[in-house]
């Protein structure tokens, strides 16, 4: 029940997204559109920023199911790419109206996870630290959220899969070296 709930806060304020921007949307408006009370959506956000969160974490989820591996990271980046646009009109009205801090770490979370899973994989049995997989994985977030955020700010027009493209031949080979550079240090 309690996911269900959660679900139609999440389309009420997607809805009322494509109405008016988000710092104009009360919780009011919420719960009016999709029927509950203000207590019920306080029993599972916090406010407003705090759903926003949980969407954008639960779409990124649902784009990167079984998308964690050396051979199908390529795929996953394509889908966080795809579910963003996707929810053009929510992305950019949130974008408008929260900080690019906050955006960042929306997307710092969305994209930490893929990175991580294709460093651990290739680091196995390699000699290296948790703090030094964390580093690599962090690198490479950093500089994959970046390059959304310009996406992003400049409207989503460019093809993404060019640019999806672009990183992959980018970072061919680059996490293996790290992990062996870190390797013998």
């Amino acid at each position: 029940m309690s996911n269900i709930t959660k679900k139609a806060l999440e389309a009420s304020l997607k809805k009322l997204m494509l109405q008016k921007p988000l710092d104009k949307i009360t919780i009011r408006d919420i719960t009016d559109d999709c029927g509950i009370s203000r207590m019920t959506f306080y029993y599972h956000f916090q406010d407003i920023y705090d759903l926003v969160e949980w969407v954008c974490i639960e779409d990124a989820t649902a784009a990167l199911q079984g998308k964690k591996t050396c051979d199908t990271w390529q795929e996953g980046l394509s889908q966080i790419f795809e579910a963003v646009l996707e929810q053009k009109p929510f992305v950019l009205n949130a974008c408008r109206c929260i900080s690019r801090e906050q955006m960042e770490n929306f997307l710092f979370k969305m994209t930490y996870g893929l990175i991580r899973g294709v460093v651990d994989e290739k680091s196995a049995g390699a000699p290296i630290t948790e703090e030094q997989k964390a580093f690599i994985a962090d690198f490479y977030k950093y500089s994959f959220v970046g390059l959304m955020l310009d996406w992003i700010k400049r409207g989503m027009h460019a093809d993404y899969h060019d640019l999806v493209r672009n990183i992959s031949l980018t970072v061919q080979g680059s996490v293996d070296n790290a992990i062996r550079n870190f390797s013998r240090a």
